[in-house]
């Protein structure tokens, strides 16, 4: 239990001896102002229930609080704020209990299933991806961390439409080329003819209109995309020539997905393909039809009314029997709760898709799966760009891989203007440019507020100051740097005297836990990037406001116990980094 836990608790039990109220939960705050005391309690709650002015309800507390506990050194008043001074033994006992339970995980026995990526085969992964993919995997290692058992997963999105305009492209303008004559990663091979078969789409809607058509007749008339329907109507049907040029191109997309995964450090516990789910979806549409849940419009498509849940009515079938991404879904969603024991299912994907996973949710609620309830869509928002937003089909978008190695460069000349890394040998210093390169474009990424969207800034994200990974990740390699000079080996403290910066880290170190809770609740793995920045800076204070560097202390109990501080400081810096995905280095 933290300090702040066990001041409330004292409290309740003081309000309900001295007022005989029950209930009653007064906020407490870390005390940073210039009044005496460790904690603030706001006593304004109690104001109307006892009618007394704030003042003296403090007072009257105050006293109470030190009479009836032994808990508290002091307290004093101020204009009704309650400022009490805790005695030091309690949090030197509190940090004690934080070094002997570091690595304790309370098992929440229930398993939760997130999904995240879920890629389509037809181009490779850019700067939206990366988000997805980080917030993701950073909430997946969050709820383990609470205590949950947590199956990553995604579904590939590997059929329909889009793949055959690639499909089609490259049987067109292709001459049998591969990534491997061309000496191109597969999936930004494939994804090159998507962007080949939008130009030439366009080029024919164009020729269409000149000759009298409108556009929207030209879009549906151009060849091209007749063509594209037909490849599709052929692959639903299973003709051999299409699925095996399917499965040749999503193969060299595989291979491509393979190796961005890995350098961006994610990776997954199951992977689902569309093109096995979207069977499934079909017979659940047929099984909505029997019961009456669904209707069937005269040209022969399946919807879902909705107008009751204050939606529309929703397309699920096309009156060509083809599917679309809801009956996939669908089928997906039922697939997985059949397959696995689990209680919650996540969707880390963009806010665009708000409304789909209403539906989604609605319809399967419809069907009678009772665990609809237990869905829930983890939206986040878009990432701009300084010119605005990106356009895959047009191919202008910030490719992922491109990003990646950007961002190693970057952290590699920063590195070097800077000296950071003198002494090491070349190999370590590659290593330690991608283990900061990549933890600043994570960081930068995973400190905003899922909701938000945010505007991406490489140059920004990669300072060694201020409210970034590479800053974090120096406070850690300061700390070791510290604990090899000083030979540190662990061993108990018991009694000491704690200065004002020692406790304000203490209750930070103390709060680690409860805010893992926090995070895992909010799915927000921005609690967890504030979090450590609040702590580094705490550290950094602790450490430049010391009159004798700890090295130098003469009083071996005080050096111990700063030595214990910077190391639990250390470890809890480095397993808050790796729930957000990044790692460390141990020279910066």
């Amino acid at each position: 239990m933290n300090i702040k836990d066990i001041i409330e608790k004292k409290l309740s039990e003081v309000i309900l001896n001295v007022y005989q109220l029950k209930e009653i939960n007064l906020e407490i705050q870390e005390n940073k102002t210039e009044f005496e005391g460790d904690f603030t309690i706001v006593t304004f709650p109690l104001v109307k229930q006892l009618k007394k002015n704030p003042e003296s309800i403090g007072i009257e507390l105050g006293g109470a609080l030190t009479e009836y506990s032994d808990l508290f050194e002091s307290f004093n008043v101020v204009k009704g704020f309650l400022n009490v001074k805790v005695k030091n033994q309690l949090f030197v006992d509190n940090f004690r209990s934080v070094s002997s339970d570091f690595d304790t995980i309370e098992k929440k026995n229930s398993t939760v299933m997130v999904e995240y990526s879920s890629p389509n085969t037809n181009k490779p992964l850019h700067l939206g991806h990366v988000r997805n993919n980080l917030l993701g995997f950073s909430v997946a290692q969050i709820l383990k961390e609470a205590g949950y058992d947590v199956i990553k997963s995604q579904i590939i999105n590997d059929r329909g439409i889009h793949i055959c305009k690639s499909m089609l492209a490259w049987e067109k303008f292709g001459k049998g080329e591969t990534p491997e004559s061309t000496n191109t990663k597969g999936d930004k091979f494939v994804g090159n003819y998507y962007v080949e078969f939008d130009k030439n789409y366009k080029t024919e809607i164009a020729e269409l209109v000149a000759k009298g058509s409108t556009e929207d007749q030209a879009k549906k008339e151009a060849l091209s995309i007749i063509e594209a329907q037909k490849m599709l109507l052929d692959w639903e049907s299973g003709d051999e020539t299409v699925r095996n040029l399917w499965k040749e191109m999503n193969s060299w997309v595989y291979k491509g997905f393979s190796e961005t995964y890995k350098r961006l450090g994610v990776d997954f516990d199951q992977i689902q393909y569309e093109s096995n789910t979207y069977i499934l979806g079909k017979d659940l549409i047929q099984e909505g039809l029997d019961k009456g849940i669904l209707y069937q419009k005269e040209d022969g498509s399946v919807w879902c009314d909705l107008t009751d849940e204050g939606l529309d009515q929703k397309l699920l079938l096309r009156s060509d029997g083809t599917s679309v991404y809801m009956t996939q879904d669908l089928g997906t969603a039922v697939e997985r709760f059949k397959q696995n024991n689990i209680q919650k299912l996540i969707y880390t994907v963009g806010n665009e898709q708000d409304y789909h996973f209403q539906v989604l949710f609605k319809i399967l609620k419809k069907l009678g799966y009772s665990w609809a309830d237990q869905l829930f869509h983890l939206s986040y928002g878009m990432v701009e760009l300084p010119n605005g937003k990106m356009k895959s089909r047009e191919g202008t978008v910030v490719d992922a891989d491109d990003l990646m190695e950007e961002m190693h460069e970057t952290a590699k000349l920063k590195a070097t203007e800077q000296g950071r890394l003198e002494g090491l040998s070349e190999e370590e210093k590659v290593a330690s440019y991608e283990i900061i390169g990549m933890g600043a474009l994570k960081y930068f990424m995973l400190k905003v507020d899922p909701k938000k969207k945010m505007l991406f800034n490489p140059e920004e994200s990669i300072e060694f100051n201020g409210n970034t990974g590479p800053f974090i990740q120096y406070t850690y390699a300061r700390i070791q740097s510290l604990l090899a000079k000083a030979d540190y080996q662990y061993k108990e403290v018991t009694a000491v005297d704690a200065n004002q910066f020692e406790k304000e880290l203490i209750i930070l170190l103390v709060n680690y836990k409860n805010v893992v809770e926090k995070a895992a609740e909010a799915l927000s793995p921005a609690l967890v990037a504030n979090y450590v920045y609040d702590l580094v800076k705490s550290y950094n204070s602790f450490y430049q406001n010391q009159s004798t560097p700890i090295v130098k202390l003469e009083d071996e109990n005080l050096k111990q116990f700063r030595l214990n501080l910077s190391d639990i400081t250390a470890k809890t810096i480095q397993k808050s980094l790796k729930l957000l995905g990044i790692g460390t280095v141990n020279r910066m």
